[in-house]
């Protein structure tokens, strides 16, 4: 399986505070890597960083062609989408403009309705409010929307901050089988930051602990969720 994502030597500072100190790691086609650690570990940072957000320096690879100095919104364009923790919605706009606004650089005759379709295919509940304000919907909704809003670049691989942040169980719940269920019928490459570790490693292939900016374990997910340290530290158990 080819990598979507080729990452060496990744490097992040906040001015003069440097936050990721040389991180390695794949993405392969199609599938979910999740990245795990304490709060304040580099993770947030990671996702910032590949997006040029933040000032970086490293190799940073998108399908074999390197995106390490380019701008955010050329990096988006490239098929890049990137889910804030925190969700980030439109909250005076629409459910439905939010989502037409994912697709403000495709071209306007480019299939966006019917992605809209499918989006209220994968989230009944964003249908049913699709004319109602962003900012009147529900905590797990947003995140929904979010979600939605990012599949609408039509990406080859979302990068995801703290889905789960903020919501009931049942939701968190819900919304990772959606993942999954895009996952498995779009081929969409994924990169999971997640505090929920055992929600994270059940949905991921791939797992890397990251402690204070540096990868401290990497392996399957299976071998992860079985790692006794891991356990003890994030798994509770």
């Amino acid at each position: 399986m080819s990598a979507t994502l080729k990452v060496r030597n990744l490097e992040a500072s906040y001015g003069a505070f440097k936050v990721l100190h040389g991180l390695d790691f794949d993405i392969a086609e199609g599938s979910v890597t999740t990245l795990l650690g304490a709060n304040g570990a580099g993770k947030t940072t990671t996702l910032r960083a590949l997006c040029g957000m933040i000032r970086r320096s490293g190799t940073i690879e998108y399908e074999g062609r390197s995106i390490a100095n380019m701008k955010t919104e050329d990096i988006v364009r490239l098929g890049v989408a990137h889910v804030p923790e925190g969700r980030g919605t439109f909250t005076s706009l629409t459910v439905e403009e939010n989502l037409r606004l994912g697709a403000m650089t495709r071209s306007a005759g480019d299939g966006i309705s019917g992605d809209i379709d499918r989006i209220f295919a994968f989230f009944p509940r964003l249908k049913e409010r699709a004319s109602q304000q962003a900012g009147t919907l529900s905590g797990g909704e947003q995140q929904m929307l979010a979600i939605g809003r990012a599949l609408m670049l039509r990406p080859k691989l979302m990068l995801l901050d703290e889905p789960s942040f903020g919501l009931a169980p049942l939701i968190v719940k819900e919304v990772f089988a959606i993942l999954a269920d895009i996952r498995e019928n779009m081929g969409v490459s994924m990169l999971l930051v997640e505090q929920n570790a055992s929600l994270a490693l059940e949905l991921a292939d791939q797992a890397y602990l990251i402690e204070t900016g540096s990868i401290a374990l990497s392996g399957p997910a299976a071998e992860i969720r079985d790692d006794e340290s891991v356990r003890a530290s994030y798994l509770g158990y």
